[in-house]
C-alpha cells in the first residue's frame, strides 16, 4: 500500500513540473481514478502545485489526501476556463465540488392565449405566446397567488369545456363558456386587468374594489360589500405581507457570501415586482479563492434546467462583471451605493449569520460522518474508507433466503445505492454459501458495469462469512478490497470488528464515533434485510392461500394482490369485497372458507 502510494505522489510530483502558466481546468483523481473535484485556474502552474504546498484547513487537507493523480486541460482565456469547469462539474459530478441543494425549477402563473384562457401554475416555460409571470421562488406563493386571482377575476378552470356549468359559475368565479357565449372584449378587459395586477399594479386594483365595497355598503348590499372585502383582504395576505420594496419593479436577484473556517455560504434574494418574495442559501466547503468560487457557482445557479434569468443581477464588488455578464448573457452590476448596495450588505450579513449558526450542527455532524471514517481507516490501518458496503443474510429456518446490500459514503447512508436479493442457488439456510452467492453477483455486476469499488467491506457475521467472501474476492474475481465482520454479543448489539490476516479484533472505544458508525450500518443493513425479507414472505404467504382456491387463477390472483396486499387484509373483507373485485361469487365464498381454516 505505502509502495504504491509513493509512486502516485512521484507521478503528481513530475507533472507538477509540467504544469503551463497558462489558464485552464484541472481535474483530480483518486486512486480508481475516479474524478473527485474539478477547478479553474488562471495560471494553472500557480493554483495546482498550492494544493501540494504549505498548510491547508480540513476541508482541503481531505481533499489533498485523496488526489493520487491529476490531469489538466488549457484554454485561451478565463471566461472559457470558467464555461469548461461548470461543463466538467455537471458531466462528471465530483463530490467535492459545489453541488445546489435545489435541482428544482421555480413555478410561473402563466395565462393562456386560448379562445377561453385560463391562469394555470407551471414549471415550463414555452415558446407558445402565453404570457409569464414569475418566478415564484416558494411555491406556496405562487399557489395563494393563483387562488386571489381566481377569486376576482372569473376565467374558465377546466382543461376541457364541459356540456354544463360548474360550481365557480354559482360562485360568480367563471364565465361558463361552456353554455355562454363570452366575447373577445370582455376576456380582453379581464386578461388585460391580470397582467396590470401581476406586474405590480394590484395597489390600484385594491383601491377600486374598496371604492365597490363602500359604494355597495351605501346601496344596503351588504352580502356583495362582505365579498368585495373579502377579496381585499386576500389582496393585502397575499400580496402585501412581504414589506421589503424597492423604488422600481424590476426583476431582480441579489447575490452576498460571507467565508468562514474553509466554508463558504451564498445567500440570494429575489426581488419579484419590487419586492423580497424569497431567498436561497447554499453552503458548501471552499477550495478555491471565494472570488473565482462566486463564479462557479453563479454560473451553476443559472444552468439549471429552466432557471429563471431575471432582468438584473447585484453581485459583491469582488466578482468580476465583465465574466459574470459574458457568462450568464444579463446585466449585472456591482452598486456602490443607495438602496442596491444596502441590498448587498444585507444578503451578506445573512451569510455571516447562517454560517455562525450552522458551524456547530456541521462540526457535530462531521464527528459522527467523515470523521469517524477517518479515524475508522486508522484504527484498521487501510486507506480511508470513504465508500462502505455492508452485507446481511435474512431467512426464518430457510424460508424465502434474501440478502440485501447498503452503501454509506461519507459515513451517510446512500440509499438509491442499496440492493436486495433473493437468494437462487442455496438451497435449506446456510448463510455461508448465501453469502458467496450475494458477493459474487454483487461484485461481477461491479466488473462488468465499470461500477466504483468499495473502500470497505463489511460482513454482517464472524470469521466463517469472512473467509467465505474473501474466497469469492480474492480467487475468483481478483479483487483487493479490505473485508471486515461484525459479531453481535448475546443480546444482539453490535460488539466486535473482525480484520485482518489472521482475523484479530480491532479495539474500538465503545464511546467512540467510529463504533457509533458500525452501529448504524449493521443496523441498517439488518432493517434493510429483514423488510425485503418480511415484504417477500408475506407475499409468497398470500399466493399460496390463492392457490388452494379452486377457480381462482394467475389473473385473478393478480388482482387480489394488487387490491388486497397481504393475508391480514383479505380476512378482514367481505364477501361483497372480493366479488367487487370481479371474483365470482361462489368462488369468493370458497376463498373466505379457506381463509377460516
Amino acid at each position: 500500500m505505502e509502495k504504491e502510494g509513493t509512486r502516485m505522489n512521484d507521478t503528481i510530483k513530475n507533472k507538477l513540473t509540467l504544469l503551463p502558466e497558462q489558464p485552464g481546468c484541472y481535474l483530480m483523481k483518486d486512486r480508481q481514478g475516479t474524478i473527485i473535484y474539478v477547478g479553474k485556474a488562471k495560471i494553472l502552474k500557480n493554483r495546482v502545485r498550492s494544493y501540494f504546498t504549505g498548510s491547508h484547513d480540513g476541508k482541503t487537507l481531505r481533499l489533498v489526501n485523496e488526489i493520487e493523480d491529476f490531469e489538466y486541460i488549457v484554454t485561451s482565456s478565463d471566461i472559457e476556463a470558467l464555461v469548461l469547469e461548470i461543463n466538467l462539474i455537471k458531466k462528471y459530478d465530483p463530490k467535492y465540488n459545489i453541488m445546489l441543494k435545489d435541482d428544482k425549477s421555480y413555478p410561473f402563473i402563466k395565462l393562456t392565449t386560448e379562445r377561453h384562457p385560463r391562469l394555470i401554475t407551471t414549471r415550463k416555460v414555452k415558446k407558445d405566446k402565453g404570457k409569464y409571470f414569475g418566478p415564484y421562488p416558494n411555491v406556496h406563493s405562487a399557489n395563494e397567488t393563483k387562488k386571489l386571482l381566481d377569486r376576482i377575476y372569473p376565467l374558465r378552470k377546466c382543461s376541457t369545456l364541459p356540456d354544463r356549468v360548474c360550481l365557480y359559475y354559482h360562485l360568480d368565479q367563471c364565465l361558463a363558456p361552456c353554455v355562454n357565449e363570452v366575447n373577445e372584449e370582455e376576456y380582453r378587459r379581464i386578461t388585460d386587468e391580470i397582467t396590470r395586477f401581476l406586474n405590480g399594479g394590484y395597489k390600484e386594483i385594491k383601491k377600486e374594489l374598496t371604492e365597490k365595497m363602500t359604494l355597495a355598503a351605501e346601496e344596503l348590499d351588504f352580502e356583495r360589500a362582505k365579498e368585495y372585502r373579502d377579496r381585499i383582504a386576500h389582496i393585502e395576505a397575499t400580496m402585501e405581507k412581504q414589506k421589503m420594496t424597492t423604488t422600481d419593479f424590476t426583476d431582480r436577484d441579489v447575490f452576498g457570501y460571507a467565508v468562514d473556517k474553509g466554508w463558504m455560504c451564498v445567500q440570494v434574494f429575489f426581488i419579484r415586482q419590487g419586492k423580497l418574495i424569497e431567498r436561497d442559501v447554499s453552503m458548501f466547503p471552499l477550495y478555491n479563492e471565494p472570488e473565482e468560487e462566486i463564479l462557479t457557482y453563479l454560473g451553476q445557479f443559472y444552468t439549471k434546467e429552466n432557471h429563471f434569468k431575471p432582468k438584473e443581477i447585484l453581485v459583491p464588488d469582488t466578482v468580476s462583471v465583465e465574466i459574470a455578464e459574458e457568462l450568464l448573457k444579463v446585466k449585472v452590476l456591482r452598486p456602490q451605493r443607495g438602496q442596491k448596495k444596502e441590498l448587498i450588505k444585507l444578503a451578506e450579513k445573512n451569510a455571516k449569520i447562517a454560517l455562525s449558526e450552522k458551524f456547530s450542527l456541521i462540526e457535530r455532524d462531521e464527528e459522527r460522518t467523515i470523521h469517524a471514517v477517518e479515524r475508522l481507516g486508522q484504527a484498521m490501518g487501510i486507506y480511508t474508507p470513504h465508500r462502505i458496503e455492508a452485507f446481511d443474510n435474512s431467512n426464518i429456518q430457510g424460508t424465502d433466503p434474501v440478502s440485501a446490500m447498503i452503501v454509506f459514503i461519507d459515513g451517510k447512508p446512500e440509499k438509491r445505492e442499496y440492493r436486495k436479493y433473493k437468494i437462487k442457488t442455496v438451497q435449506g439456510p446456510d448463510d455461508y454459501e448465501s453469502m458467496r452467492e450475494v458477493v459474487r453477483r454483487r461484485y461481477t455486476r461491479v466488473l462488468k458495469d465499470g461500477l466504483p469499488f468499495p473502500d470497505l467491506i463489511i460482513i454482517d457475521g464472524g470469521k466463517g462469512h469472512i473467509e467465505a467472501v474473501r474466497d469469492i474476492l480474492e480467487n475468483e474475481l481478483g479483487i483487493d478490497v479490505p473485508i471486515a465482520g461484525l459479531a453481535k454479543d448475546e443480546k444482539h448489539r453490535t460488539s466486535q470488528l473482525l480484520y485482518g490476516s489472521p482475523l484479530e479484533v480491532i479495539e474500538l472505544a465503545r464511546n467512540s464515533q467510529e463504533f457509533y458508525l458500525l452501529q448504524r450500518i449493521q443496523d441498517e443493513v439488518h432493517r434493510f434485510a429483514i423488510t425485503f425479507h418480511r415484504q417477500l414472505r408475506g407475499k409468497n404467504a398470500f399466493q399460496s392461500i390463492l392457490d388452494d382456491v379452486p377457480g381462482i387463477g394467475e389473473k385473478r390472483k393478480k388482482q387480489l394482490l394488487k387490491v388486497f396486499g397481504s393475508v391480514k387484509k383479505l380476512k378482514e373483507a367481505s364477501l361483497e369485497d372480493i366479488t367487487a373485485v370481479g371474483i365470482p361469487k361462489n368462488t369468493a365464498k370458497a376463498l373466505l372458507d379457506k381463509l377460516q381454516e
